[in-house]
């Protein structure tokens, strides 16, 4: 099998590499809990030609899980090797390769895990998404499912959920993504890999959820209350994990850091210098011997509990909540977020069926910032969704002044696109007939501050909010999430979710990050704990560039990571703002809704991140 037929790729180096294309069935879907079943790796040179092929079944010593999806029973894999017995085998096919999967985090994390627990190195360092690539591909596929992309590219597909099967699958899917890229000049969405080789990799177990809310600070000499946030430094007579557990048991709420938010610091020595102790003494908190706390343990006073409370109304016609903190997270004049709620319950008629743009997809290219920015505005105004990249779903290219030397240009007019003058925004002629429903799926186009309400639980629990935008060359974007309660804080560090820590405690909020110009927040709603009434999806710039530097970053909202969007914006109203609050998920009601955000703050992330009462070292 060959991945370079009729491709000519010597005019895009990254596209001439040595590949490891890979697949792997799993006892659940958490890879610090469980394991593989079996795995399949298949290898290709720079020519495109495959030069290995190994699978095999794992005994994971473990139930297999989900028998029906993947049908490898306790009885069939009893005789299998373990993973730590093959592992060798699977490096060295690894090695020196670049890794390629479909929903490629999935697998790479499930492979890290595994060669950890093996006390080996995982040999990755850089991997490829077919997803991401077809997302910035576009095809006109039903959904981006490897089911789908096999017969939209015409890949036969003989046994799902069989590893070497799907790895052969995956093999015909991306040698047609890598055609239509190169039809595209896309570049490929190339992810370099963290290190993964602790050899005394050990999961963390999760923390427990406070069920109370946080009162705040105890009156000088007044007792503890349920739900104060507590954290301990230096050395105690009690051992660390009873004080913990004793303070868990009494309702407390343990916390690894000290911000403005904690109620009190335990320590036998205020004076040690400790960061934890220099914070406490620097936020006026409360500072506790461990005598005196293990006393008032004895007398916590009843806390309210986050269940009995009704979430705090919105105004919907008012920008959403912001964290309660310095002047400098005041938003910049022209970041005012404007809300226009969709009808609830139920969805919206569909955008194309009364505007004249309802099924374009218009790329703008050239003007100034704020040219292009309301030039964008406009296309959704007319029903239309306004691109950022080039891809097959692009319909219309609108030109300003300079847009003509953008480098797109060259493989716009091969594609023979229609391209407009902007004066063509201002006069909109009718969707012309020709024009497909891309995917065949209705996605709600939503302006800035645009809303909809989100299935009743347990209708649809699992969410993906992905953040998409241009390449970049002189920074990097990085997405986070915070799990709020209702006071708009964090319950614990854990609830803020980044690059360096990618997972809520309790696992109901994930970052996945599987393309250059790619990251998403999954989030189950049915597991967020009951104290989670809004999560807070942010982007910031790690450089000197501003959002007005980087242009559109476009949102999209989906039950699933393969599924069509159910929702999507382009926001792109920041100009001299690093941190951008992208979109929420929240409470309203008994029912939970998607919002659109867009609103910037000309300061880092640093400053964010403090006012949701996560402390940074």
């Amino acid at each position: 099998m060959s991945l370079a037929a009729a491709l000519d790729v010597s005019h895009l180096p990254d596209y001439a590499n040595d590949w490891a294309l890979v697949d792997v069935e799993t006892s659940g879907l958490i890879a610090r809990r469980d394991r593989i079943l079996s795995i399949a790796v298949l290898t290709f040179g720079p020519d495109g030609i495959q030069t290995g092929e190994y699978s095999t079944l794992l005994n994971p010593g473990c139930d297999p899980g989900p028998v029906h999806i993947h049908g490898l029973t306790a009885e069939r894999l009893s005789g299998a090797p373990t993973f730590e017995q093959v592992a060798g085998r699977i490096g060295a096919l690894l090695q020196d390769r670049v890794m390629v999967a479909h929903n490629a985090q999935f697998d790479y994390d499930f492979l890290a895990h595994e060669f950890a627990r093996a006390r080996l190195y995982l040999p990755v360092t850089q991997r490829l998404c077919t997803l991401a690539l077809n997302r910035r591909v576009e095809p006109p596929a039903a959904d981006l499912s490897l089911a789908s992309l096999a017969a939209h590219y015409g890949v036969p597909q003989t046994s799902a959920h069989d590893a070497l099967d799907d790895t052969r699958v995956l093999a015909g899917i991306f040698r047609s993504s890598l055609s239509e890229a190169a039809r595209l000049d896309v570049p490929l969405p190339l992810v370099p890999c963290p290190p993964r080789q602790d050899p005394q990799f050990a999961p963390n177990p999760p923390k427990t959820p406070c069920a109370y809310r946080n009162p705040g600070r105890p009156a000088p000499g007044g007792p503890l209350v349920q739900g104060m946030k507590i954290a301990i430094t230096g050395e105690t007579a009690t051992s660390r994990a009873e004080l913990v557990a004793r303070a868990v048991a009494a309702g407390l709420n343990i916390m690894s850091s000290v911000s403005r938010h904690t109620s009190a610091l335990v320590t036998n020595d205020a004076a040690s210098g400790s960061a934890k102790a220099r914070r406490a003494i620097a936020e006026g908190v409360a500072v506790i011997d461990e005598h005196t706390f293990l006393k008032l343990l004895g007398e916590v006073r009843p806390g309210t509990p986050h269940e009995n409370q009704t979430p705090k109304k919105t105004p919907e016609a008012a920008p959403p909540a912001t964290p309660p903190t310095t002047p400098t997270l005041a938003p910049s004049p022209d970041a005012t977020v404007a809300v226009a709620d969709v009808p609830a319950p139920g969805r919206p008629e569909p955008r194309h069926s009364a505007k004249p743009f309802g099924r374009r997809r218009v790329l703008i290219l050239g003007g100034t910032h704020e040219e292009a920015s309301a030039a964008r505005a406009r296309v959704v105004e007319l029903g239309g969704a306004a691109a950022i990249n080039l891809s097959a779903s692009v319909t219309d290219v609108v030109l300003f002044p300079g847009g003509e030397l953008d480098r797109r240009m060259t493989r716009i007019t091969a594609l023979e696109l229609p391209v407009h003058a902007h004066g063509w925004l201002g006069a909109p002629t009718s969707e012309p007939a020709d024009v497909p429903a891309q995917n065949g799926a209705m996605t709600d186009v939503l302006p800035r501050g645009g809303v909809i309400d989100l299935p009743a639980l347990p209708t649809a629990s699992h969410w993906h909010v992905g953040a998409s935008w241009a390449q970049q060359t002189n920074c990097e974007i990085d997405v986070v999430a915070f799990v709020l309660d209702e006071d708009e804080q964090v319950s614990c560090d854990g609830d803020f979710v980044f690059y360096s820590a990618p997972e809520s405690p309790d696992g109901a909020t994930r970052l996945l990050c599987d393309g250059p110009t790619e990251q998403s927040i999954a989030v189950d709603l049915a597991a967020l704990p009951p104290a989670a009434h809004r999560i807070a999806i942010a982007a910031a710039i790690d450089g000197a560039a501003t959002f007005g530097d980087i242009g559109a970053v476009q949102i999209t909202l989906a039950p699933d990571v393969d599924a069509p969007a159910t929702a999507q914006a382009t926001l792109d109203a920041a100009t001299s703002e690093r941190t951008l609050l992208l979109a929420e998920i929240y409470r309203r009601g008994s029912r939970w809704r998607f919002r659109a955000v867009g609103q910037g703050y000309d300061h880092g992330l640093e400053a964010l991140v403090r006012g949701y009462g996560v402390d940074v070292e």
